[in-house]
């Protein structure tokens, strides 16, 4: 490592001797020709020199970063400080092998919401449908891209779930709101545009007494279950074709001398009760049978078909989610109030009271 003075004897900065090697193609190879650099530079001066030299040799030459190794290792450290760490001699001629600069990606732009976001399901892989407590459902194609805005309920949204896939690019969702209505949505997952398309519910729900916490569809798209704070359970029809039984009203009103599209409203199928105390949780993994979770300490397995709770565990704590699954739909896990996550195995005999407890700390 050389080191020049001036004719005052002042030290100025240290000099090595280096070559430039790499084993990337034309055009990024430069002269085999050892120059001395300053021994301070760290990869963005390193950098810096290998542009300049392509430069050189190519007019046309796009500057872009490179990374550097010594001896098949790094450098992250400015030049002297990294051959001083590795010990490596800098008294001859150092090879420097470049190579292109991995470009970390830039972290996604947020999905923004006004206001704290309550719901997501991101089972759909076209889309992720979120819910905002400023009464809006929103649809996300990547992040910061909405697609869709879901107007209409009136008060905070708890709950979202994906309904069915009617077709290649047609889909169905459902909303949970504070309003105490559940609404359904249909939209075009395909479709673009430079803004998001503000779309109304084609069917709203009504029948709770209360803020509805959580909702759940069945396999088929068909129905969907509601666990409210009036502590029931409701069982609604989604598909639109067939309303027989549950259709109350078709309303329509006009906005600037138009009539917007029609909006059905569906009452409940049937209604499950049982629980004391707010249902924060509904599953429904199979056809005949649905599961909730409930702030009053209890897991429930219904039967859809006759709407008796076959089973009743209780945890001794206020639960807030639950989720089935396994093959076979074969173990239940709940959260609560507490740092403990309880898994049951319906399998287990005496209404699978054996579980496991897994402790967060």
């Amino acid at each position: 490592m050389g080191t020049d003075m001036d004719m005052d004897g002042d030290v100025e900065e240290r000099r090595v001797q280096v070559r430039f090697i790499t084993k990337l193609k034309p055009p990024y190879k430069v002269p085999k020709t050892s120059i001395a650099i300053p021994a301070n530079l760290t990869r963005l001066g390193l950098s810096t020199i290998v542009n300049s030299l392509l430069k050189a040799g190519d007019d046309e030459w796009e500057s872009q970063p490179f990374d550097f190794l010594i001896d098949g290792e790094l450098v992250r450290l400015p030049l002297e400080q990294f051959l001083l760490a590795k010990g490596i001699s800098a008294e001859k001629v150092l090879e420097i092998e470049y190579i292109r600069a991995v470009v970390l990606k830039k972290e996604d732009e947020p999905s923004l919401h006004d206001d704290w976001v309550s719901a997501v399901d991101g089972s759909c892989p076209r889309f992720i449908l979120t819910g905002c407590y400023d009464n809006l459902g929103r649809v996300w194609k990547a992040a910061g891209e909405c697609t869709h805005i879901l107007e209409g309920h009136s008060g905070a949204i708890n709950s979202v779930s994906v309904v069915n896939s009617e077709g290649t690019d047609s889909v169905a969702v459902a909303t949970a709101s504070k309003d105490e209505t559940l609404r359904l949505w249909k939209f075009d997952t395909e479709e673009h545009s430079y803004q998001p398309s503000k779309i109304r519910a084609f069917k709203i729900l009504r029948g709770h007494n209360a803020s509805v916490q959580s909702v759940a569809a069945e396999a088929s798209g068909s129905m969907i279950c509601s666990g409210s704070w009036d502590c029931t359970i409701n069982l609604w029809r989604t598909n639109v074709s067939d309303t027989e039984g549950d259709l109350v009203s078709i309303k329509k009103r006009k906005v600037k001398n138009k009539v917007e599209e029609s909006q059905l409203e569906g009452e409940a199928l049937s209604t499950l009760v049982g629980h004391t105390q707010c249902v924060s949780s509904v599953c429904w993994p199979e056809p005949n049978t649905i599961y909730s979770a409930s702030w009053d300490h209890s897991v429930r397995r219904w039967d859809v078909e006759t709407g008796k709770d076959l089973s009743n565990i209780l945890c001794g704590k206020p639960l807030n989610c639950l989720h089935v699954g396994g093959e076979g739909s074969a173990l239940v896990a709940a959260g609560g109030s507490d740092p403990i996550l309880r898994i049951w195995d319906p399998r287990k005999p005496r209404n699978f009271c054996s579980y496991l407890s897994v402790l967060f700390t």
